[in-house]
């Protein structure tokens, strides 16, 4: 798995030398492939010049390379314009996600001296040094303590804390080069935003405090299992957690109906409770993040470093939005939609009463009495050709609040996953049967 390593640039200089390199070959491949469509009689654009299928690759090269940042920025990116975005900065971002590698071993065991000391194995019957997981800001690797306690290990990549502003602004100069960002789209907004999510997901006190907050918010539940944390090996570079064993949530498609049912409804209704009774709301809806115990029949929640305080106001909104949608009450949905901060900018009636509408649609599953059948539904493809037809239809898309990008990319995320499943899922039920608990 050699080839699937790659050291991780430290400094800020050697980060900022892998975009400048990259600047340089784009430029180069740009005159190229602008000499030779102009000696065929053809016309490029420039956006047609920069994403070439080779530039493209070059890039997603590099911007796999910087890890954290560049992955951020594409999440937030997809987040706010979704299958809005051209195709080529869609293919990065595909290029992105399926591309973390893994740190070499002396890089690795540099970092462990670094923060445990020379003697960092004392503690440890066994640790790997290949990692069975990495992902955008760290890997994660298999320990076992003296004791017996099999563990999973979280270890930041180096350099990633303290260049995250430099790298967001590198990565973001870059898309503006490319020119692949919508001029719609409130770029400065997402990247300030991307920078205070970055830092709250490379501090990992930050995710032992919130994994506390759930386990204190969830007790003993029947459904799902939060790994406990070894404060004292952890620090904010290192998290150490209880390997809990379970396979991927994907593979209960191939489940009993009762059981899909069973898992879909859990991660529903835990939905609806972090948003109006926790108002904690673990906002990567990864599929990574969600395993699966078949013995004894639990979820098990992983990754909580980018969960987020949902306000009052925010949560309130949500509840007289999702209320309003099942009344078939339109007024009451664009109250509530103003209070959630859609409205803040002038907009013109006729867009307002669009956004409404993708609203109302993407309540449909609450809007049904009885149960939903996720598997038949063309729902997420309905509400994406909703969203392209505004955008095209209007001058300006009008960016909501940040919190609420996170609560969408949520909700989507659990309907997504309903889908896979091919879940049928009494929706309606269980929104009113968290919102009575929440005002008993």
């Amino acid at each position: 798995m050699k080839n699937n390593e790659t050291k991780v640039p430290t400094s800020r200089l050697s980060r900022l030398s892998k975009m400048g390199g990259l600047a340089s070959r784009l430029a180069g491949n740009v005159l190229l492939e602008g000499a030779k469509q102009l000696s065929q009689g053809k016309s490029p654009s420039m956006q047609q010049l920069m994403m070439t299928p080779k530039n493209i690759g070059h890039v997603a090269d590099k911007l796999s390379q910087l890890r954290g940042a560049a992955m951020k920025v594409g999440q937030m990116l997809s987040m706010d314009a979704g299958d809005l975005v051209p195709p080529e900065l869609a293919e990065i971002l595909a290029k992105l996600r399926s591309d973390a590698k893994a740190m070499p071993h002396k890089q690795l065991t540099q970092l462990l001296v670094q923060h445990w000391g020379h003697d960092w194995l004392a503690p440890f019957a066994q640790f790997e040094l290949r990692p069975f997981a990495a992902a955008s800001i760290g890997q994660v690797h298999l320990a076992y303590l003296d004791t017996g306690e099999k563990l999973a290990i979280k270890i930041q990549y180096p350099g990633i804390r303290d260049s995250i502003d430099s790298d967001i602004d590198n990565v973001a100069s870059l898309l503006k080069v490319s020119r692949l960002i919508p001029a719609n789209v409130k770029l400065d907004t997402l990247l300030a935003e991307a920078k205070a999510q970055l830092h709250n997901e490379a501090d990992y006190h930050f995710e032992a405090q919130q994994i506390a907050l759930y386990q204190q918010q969830l007790g003993d539940s029947p459904h799902f299992i939060v790994p406990k944390v070894y404060p004292k090996l952890s620090n904010n570079s290192i998290l150490c957690m209880q390997f809990v064993e379970g396979v991927a949530i994907e593979s209960v498609e191939h489940s009993p109906q009762d059981v899909r049912d069973k898992v879909a409804s859990a991660l529903m209704e835990l939905c609806f409770k972090e948003l109006f009774c926790f108002q904690l709301v673990q906002s990567d809806p990864n599929f990574a993040n969600f395993q699966y115990q078949a013995d004894s029949q639990k979820i098990v929640l992983l990754d909580f470093g980018a969960t987020r305080t949902i306000s009052d106001t925010l949560s309130q909104g949500y509840m007289q939005l999702m209320q309003g949608a099942i009344a078939d009450d339109k007024q009451q949905m664009i109250q509530a939609a103003q209070q959630i901060g859609f409205f803040q900018d002038a907009i013109d009636p006729q867009q307002k009463q669009l956004i409404i509408d993708i609203f109302y649609q993407a309540c449909e599953p609450l809007r049904t009495q009885g149960t939903y059948d996720f598997g038949a539904s063309n729902l997420a493809k309905r509400i994406t050709q909703a969203g392209k037809a505004m955008s095209t239809q209007q001058n300006e898309w009008h960016t909501p609040p940040t919190d609420a990008i996170f609560i969408h990319r949520k909700l989507a995320g659990m309907y997504l996953l309903a889908a896979k499943l091919n879940a049928n899922i009494n929706v309606h039920a269980l929104f009113n049967q968290v919102v009575n608990s929440k005002n008993e």
